[in-house]
């Protein structure tokens, strides 16, 4: 008996819970988790830039490092398709590639990489305190794995989607459709401020 009043107490505390309905977004919404995450970090041009310094657009937030093979272009490229989809809302979005390898990635070769795939898109970068800083921020894992004639860095993969008021929203997968990209950034440009 005892247990059959512990389930139908637990059965009326759940059918009092607002109904969760399906997120509209295909990206995953991460808000919670990332509140409080920002960085101070100096852009491919030689600005210090933060979070704030984007305020009213929406930022795409990308880890990663020039001498990547595959992941790092691939996102990039995949960023500038985004920006083409939107049209004229591409005036409402900041891409950003944070190098996780400042030994290499230089503001020089920064400065040459990321504009190459489209030039409104800023490389940042910070010295190996503040790249470990902005990458616990952000929950970013990334590791120095020696090769035969140098090294690569294995890293976390994925792109933050950051409202126009500076707020972490979504987190979007590798390899994210850039037509669902799209959709999220115009439902994030939709909503109200707040």
């Amino acid at each position: 008996m005892r247990y059959l009043y512990l389930i139908l107490t637990l059965l009326t505390l759940t059918a009092c819970e607002p109904p969760k309905l399906p997120s509209p977004f295909h990206a995953s919404e991460v808000g919670e988790k990332y509140a409080q995450a920002d960085f101070k970090l100096t852009d491919h041009n030689g600005k210090v830039r933060t979070l704030a310094d984007f305020r009213g657009k929406i930022v795409l937030l990308f880890f990663g490092y020039t001498h990547c093979p595959d992941v790092c272009p691939t996102t990039m490229a995949d960023q500038a398709q985004v920006m083409d989809l939107l049209g004229k809302d591409a005036d409402k979005v900041q891409v950003l590639f944070v190098t996780i390898d400042p030994e290499r990635d230089t503001q020089a070769l920064l400065s040459q990489y990321v504009p190459a795939f489209d030039s409104r898109f800023l490389g940042l970068w910070g010295d190996a305190e503040a790249t470990a800083q902005v990458a616990k921020a952000f929950n970013v894992v990334y590791l120095k794995q020696p090769t035969k004639s140098s090294y690569n860095m294995d890293h976390s993969a994925g792109t933050f989607l950051i409202d126009p008021q500076g707020k972490v929203r979504l987190l979007a997968p590798f390899a994210q459709k850039p037509e669902w990209l799209v959709e999220d950034i115009r439902l994030l440009l939709a909503l109200p401020a707040h």
